[in-house]
């Protein structure tokens, strides 16, 4: 009898791969590596650590190779490990898309639509595509989940949502990106602050305050312009509350726990209201920019594919300058009056 050949052997054994692994052991190996250790994957799947561990192992015996350096300091990924999380993503990716196959059937646009979206993202062409997108399919549904801009990218890019909207520090060749605006922050205090309602103030002044900032509001992540700003006013050394959430970040402002960093043009209202005081720099804030973000390669739904298209055409048909906010006005009130007033240009 003839030896069986080597393609026909490969083959054999990539038949037996898929037919014999338990699939199960790919999601925790998924979950290992986004949070970059046992324990972590444990806590986040609700298992035990032995659980975890004795599941990677067996992967990789499934697997017939080592997946993940590791010891009491190491956690490496190995080459056929990053390989295979590459897989993994797309094999989730397409699970995840399952139900929006099967929203295709019929005439009607009925999908849904999963929006994953950072906090108080306010933008003029967002709540129109919204309104725009009901009116012409009012049977179809949008679930929009709030997180921060990594979890936007990482649920993005395991296609858990067909458009992410987000801050995006390093853009990744796998996703997509287009700008949909532009913000500028300035600095904030309550009214229980010693600065609420004082004119004449400049940056220097600020120095040795408390401050109140974003988790991300640092010199290696997405909100890095703010970061050097509190730098060169000094007031970076005495940080009084932190959070992920803008709008836990104006409620430690409105408190009084120290100085924040906001969008201009969310916080207009507040001001208006007495409830925030904008603090220098009035010229020149720093800005951020909030990006649509797509995975070119995800299979979308006909409401999703619908969604996208009328919110990229308002995007395309909008100058850039009519999506940049915050940048040319300064809302102030007079705590002595309460007589608001329209500051241009102050300098």
């Amino acid at each position: 009898m003839l030896p069986e050949h080597p393609i026909a052997q490969a083959i054999d054994l990539k038949k037996e791969l898929a037919w014999n692994l338990d699939w199960n052991l790919l999601r925790t190996f998924t979950v290992i590596v986004q949070e970059k250790s046992i324990s972590g994957a444990a806590s986040r799947l609700g298992l035990k650590q032995p659980t975890v561990s004795n599941a990677l192992k067996r992967l990789e015996e499934s697997i017939g190779a080592d997946l993940i350096d590791r010891g009491p300091r190491l956690f490496e990924m190995t080459a056929q490990g990053d390989a295979l999380y590459a897989e993994c993503l797309g094999i989730f990716g397409s699970v995840n898309r399952l139900s929006s196959a099967l929203e295709q059937a019929g005439s009607a646009i009925t999908g849904t639509i999963p929006l994953a979206m950072a906090t108080h993202v306010i933008c003029p062409i967002l709540d129109e595509t919204l309104a725009d997108f009901h009116q012409l399919h009012p049977a179809a549904c949008l679930s929009i989940d709030i997180m921060s801009s990594k979890e936007v990218v990482r649920s993005v890019l395991e296609k858990r949502a067909a458009l992410g909207i987000c801050l995006v520090r390093d853009q990744l060749p796998e996703l997509d990106y287009r700008l949909l605006y532009t913000e500028h922050f300035g600095f904030f205090c309550g009214p229980r602050h010693r600065f609420f309602g004082r004119d004449g103030l400049t940056l220097k002044d600020l120095g040795e305050e408390h401050c109140v900032s974003f988790h991300t509001d640092q010199w290696n992540d997405v909100l890095q312009p703010i970061a050097q700003l509190r730098n060169q006013a000094n007031f970076d050394r005495m940080t009084t509350g932190v959070s992920s959430n803008l709008e836990e970040i104006r409620r430690m402002v409105i408190a009084g726990m120290g100085i924040g960093a906001l969008p201009i043009h969310v916080m207009e209202r507040d001001v208006r209201d007495g409830l925030l005081f904008r603090l220098p720099p009035y010229r020149n804030p720093p800005p951020i920019s909030i990006w649509v973000v797509r995975h070119p390669e995800a299979s979308l739904n006909q409401a999703e594919r619908e969604f996208t298209r009328i919110l990229l055409r308002k995007i395309e048909q909008t100058p850039i300058e009519a999506r940049t906010y915050g940048n040319d006005i300064d809302i102030k009130v007079d705590p002595t009056r309460k007589k608001f007033e329209h500051l241009e240009n102050l300098n």
